[in-house]
């Protein structure tokens, strides 16, 4: 599962605005998405964003590790598909979606995938980039989607619709502040997590 957290981490960008540490904690709501008008006013409010470039901070959680395993780096987005995850440390790596197609870069080698031929990764690569351009018909194909809180502190509960892929995916929870991410928190069924916190922004 390896790449398929690495495309998780890819997939975040964000508004301007600082990042917020997450608490690892379950989400639960009260009402069904499709009764909370205030979904559709976030998702309009996020298909407004264009850009982003900002600081980020990881830390995985395996159970194959002693420790937690951090990382660091910058991410920049561009509407509406281009994503780009730079980690500066603790080694450097390049991984740009665009598109359909994953490039990774590790030094001098580059390793490139077609989305279209790993059809198991749509759901990790649309939690993000249909979040990102307020696309809440896609994020329903794929997901029972939660929304919790208020615009002005939010959250979404991402839960696999198809069996199979509740397999490897237990929950994807991202919070923000209006159009501005904040973190992305995804679980695996055998307990390992990932939790990316997003900020501050970055100058051009």
């Amino acid at each position: 599962m390896k790449l398929s957290l690495a495309v998780v981490a890819l997939c975040v960008a964000m508004a301007p605005g600082p990042g917020m540490a997450l608490q690892a904690a379950p989400v639960t709501s009260t009402a069904p998405a499709a009764t909370q008008p205030a979904l559709d006013e976030l998702m309009r409010l996020l298909a407004a964003r264009r850009h982003g470039h900002v600081r980020f901070t990881e830390v995985h959680v395996l159970a194959m590790l002693r420790g937690p395993l951090e990382s660091s780096g910058e991410l920049s987005y561009d509407a509406p598909d281009w994503l780009e995850k730079r980690t500066l440390k603790p080694r450097p790596e390049t991984l740009v979606l665009a598109g359909g197609v994953l490039s990774i870069r590790r030094g001098a080698r580059t390793r490139t995938l077609e989305l279209a031929q790993y059809p198991e990764l749509a759901p990790w690569v649309e939690s993000i980039r249909a979040t990102l351009a307020g696309d809440r018909a896609a994020l329903e194909r794929y997901f029972q989607v939660d929304f919790s809180g208020s615009l002005a502190h939010w959250s979404l509960l991402l839960v696999p619709k198809d069996p199979a892929r509740a397999e490897t995916i237990a929950q994807i929870r991202i919070t923000g502040e209006g159009a501005t991410l904040h973190t992305v928190e995804t679980r695996q069924p055998d307990g390992d997590h990932s939790v990316l916190t997003i900020g501050p922004e970055l100058t051009p």
